[in-house]
């Protein structure tokens, strides 16, 4: 069982850094959903070479993202992964403006998650037929243009973080079902002007 804890602020650049690459993300992505892997599974996912896939691993594991999953892989040879916290990570964009290397870098990462969260939600719309009506029918998406102030706005974001830890905790509760999915939310709040 992964330790239990709040998610982490990132404040270092060399760290936010590592985690920049798209196969990184790809891959702490995978690696969070299956809750362990070796190199080798997840290279076939990602249809990359296992000495690479295992790379980017190390390097995942050097930054503190992801760590050897103990008590796995019966004979020693195999090396499993899981990611360090099920809690997960975050960062504010704000740590790293007063440079520009700081300001592309969080730019990239936020961008690259963006990129990767579309390609998820693109690829359920090109295939949800596939998953019947029950699925297809409480799958959602919703847009809400709100009035708020920048406090409101982080207050809203904690309310959706604690109403999704304890959804998250409910399904690991409950275990395997026979009808239980990996399921992804995508809530973004942002200002704008019209």
């Amino acid at each position: 069982m992964r330790e239990k804890r709040e998610p982490e602020q990132i404040t270092g650049l060399r760290r936010l850094k590592a985690f920049t690459h798209p196969l990184r993300m790809q891959l702490y992505r995978l690696l969070f959903a299956a809750g362990t892997a070796t190199a080798s599974q997840l290279a076939d996912q990602v249809g990359q070479a296992p000495s690479l896939v295992s790379y980017h691993l190390r390097t995942l594991a050097e930054h503190g993202f992801v760590t050897g999953a103990s008590g796995r892989g019966a004979d020693g040879r195999e090396r499993w992964w899981q990611v360090a916290t099920e809690e997960g990570w975050g960062f504010r964009s704000s740590d790293f403006a007063a440079t520009p290397e700081g300001a592309a870098v969080a730019g990239a990462l936020t961008r690259g998650i963006f990129e990767t969260r579309a390609s998820q939600y693109r690829a359920y719309l090109d295939r949800s037929a596939s998953w019947g009506g029950a699925w297809t029918d409480a799958a959602f998406s919703s847009e809400w243009l709100l009035d708020l102030t920048p406090a409101e706005l982080a207050e809203m974001s904690e309310e959706f973080n604690a109403v999704a830890r304890r959804w998250r905790d409910r399904g690991q509760a409950a275990g395997a079902a026979e009808d239980r999915e990996h399921v992804s939310v995508h809530l973004y709040g942002f200002p704008f002007r019209p």
